[in-house]
């Protein structure tokens, strides 16, 4: 179960396979003895293993505990983290850490998909949603639907994308009071 990883305060690089979890690594933590936690995390749940004052703790958390995966600077602003963002800024777990943009832009999307947490960046002191959302749902303008290249091209034919639908106007003539719908000769 030990998979890729070093401490994050290493000179390293932190680099977790998200689709390989479970995964256990160790990560920095200034309050604890030997300043290293153990982390598990699970597709459902984080187990935090650390030593403070001599005593030994496991903090066994949904994932539903934390807020979401959320991207931030390290304190040097060299770095960018994905970590996944909890309230108590000291159950915060490192995920991912790179120098590279666009790495760091993917793992985050990643991370986010396969936990199923929204996305957060780092504002100030605390995390907001990059994205408009409501739910589960991502809100953004509408696109155009293209239908040039679709599956569905050859079953119907292109012509009902050019009618419009019929609009009442006040020229348009309407029948009122009259018995049979049907002229008969």
């Amino acid at each position: 179960m030990q998979s890729g990883g070093s401490p994050a305060g290493s000179g390293r690089a932190l680099r977790l396979d998200p689709f390989a979890l479970p995964v256990r690594y160790a990560a920095s933590d200034a309050a604890a003895d030997g300043r290293v936690r153990d982390i598990e995390l699970h597709r459902s749940r984080v187990v935090v293993r650390r030593t403070l004052a001599g005593m030994r703790m496991a903090l066994n958390l949904p994932l539903s505990a934390y807020a979401g995966v959320a991207l931030a600077l390290t304190p040097d602003e060299a770095a960018a983290v994905v970590m996944l963002a909890h309230k108590d800024p000291g159950l915060a777990l490192p995920l991912f850490v790179s120098r590279d943009a666009d790495e760091v832009m993917t793992e985050w999307r990643v991370w986010g998909t396969v936990l199923g947490l929204p996305l957060l960046v780092e504002e100030g002191e605390g995390w907001r949603e990059p994205f408009a959302q409501l739910g589960a749902l991502r809100l953004g303008a509408v696109r155009a639907r293209r239908r040039r290249r679709s599956v569905l091209r050859k079953r119907r034919p292109s012509i009902l994308m050019r009618r419009r639908s019929g609009r009442i106007t006040e020229v348009t003539p309407v029948y009122r009071g009259e018995h049979e719908i049907i002229a008969r000769n």
